[in-house]
């Protein structure tokens, strides 16, 4: 009984923030459709992310590839998978062959895992995976991403040699309680005009992801198409032991 109560508290969270973020995207400027909510269930039960499912949510993210490999396939085909966060690269082809529906990695933050990710996609045959390159826009070193500095030579590595990636845009986590602060977007914002120029992609065609529940409505303001939504949606995490990646 309180497991329903809890689901049926999670879809209205979820209209909530849908809300939100589409008042947000209309003070930017942006259609409110322009702005993707990804739904992030970590330590959550399958049955609270079907029942947003069921409520016609489809994009949702994990963090943790033993728990998007068990939860990926007790959802339908059309759901669209994000992963989020560091990827080790052991753990590449596991998550690839397992969650076939998988739509998108956020955060690619070296050219190894690009790599590995590209041959991945390739030997299993599957559609071309749209990634996203990590920025460490904190400078905090417990941060995974890349240096501000070198985001240009790694998206240019993605773009031009992996060709079952495709490269679409940029994302960063912030600061060590994943709060994010004004300089943190505004850094990834000049990332992307650094890119854009060297690659020659038009701005309207690239995807920043940051915002999470405590920001997500000054980052879509400062320019998010992707905000990761976890505990504002489905109430606070719960760890009832350390999980690895």
């Amino acid at each position: 009984m309180a497991a329903t109560a809890a689901e049926g508290v999670a879809a209205t969270a979820l209209r909530a923030v849908l809300g939100r973020a589409g008042m947000a995207a209309e003070r930017s400027g942006c259609a409110a459709e322009a702005v993707r909510v990804v739904a992030v269930g970590k330590t959550k039960p399958v049955s609270m992310l079907r029942q947003l499912y069921d409520a016609g949510h489809r994009c949702f993210g994990e963090n943790y590839v033993q728990e998007f490999v068990t939860k990926a396939p007790q959802l339908p085909q059309d759901t669209r998978w994000h992963f989020i966060g560091h990827l080790q690269s052991n753990k590449v082809k596991p998550l690839l062959a397992a969650v076939p529906n998988l739509d998108m990695v956020e955060g690619v933050d070296n050219e190894k895992i690009a790599n590995h990710l590209d041959r991945a996609v390739n030997s299993l045959g599957r559609q071309p995976l749209k990634v996203l390159v990590q920025v460490n826009t904190s400078g905090e070193e417990s941060k995974s991403g890349i240096d501000p500095s070198k985001c240009v030579d790694l998206a240019k590595h993605v773009k031009l040699a992996c060709p079952h990636l495709i490269f679409s845009g940029l994302m960063t986590i912030g600061m060590k309680d994943y709060s994010s602060t004004p300089e943190n977007f505004k850094a990834l914002v000049n990332c992307k005009l650094e890119v854009c120029k060297a690659l020659d992609i038009p701005t309207e065609q690239f995807e920043l992801s940051m915002g999470m529940s405590g920001d997500f409505e000054q980052a879509i303001e400062m320019g998010s198409t992707n905000v990761r939504i976890g505990s504002t949606i489905f109430g606070p995490r719960e760890y009832p032991n350390k999980r690895q990646n």
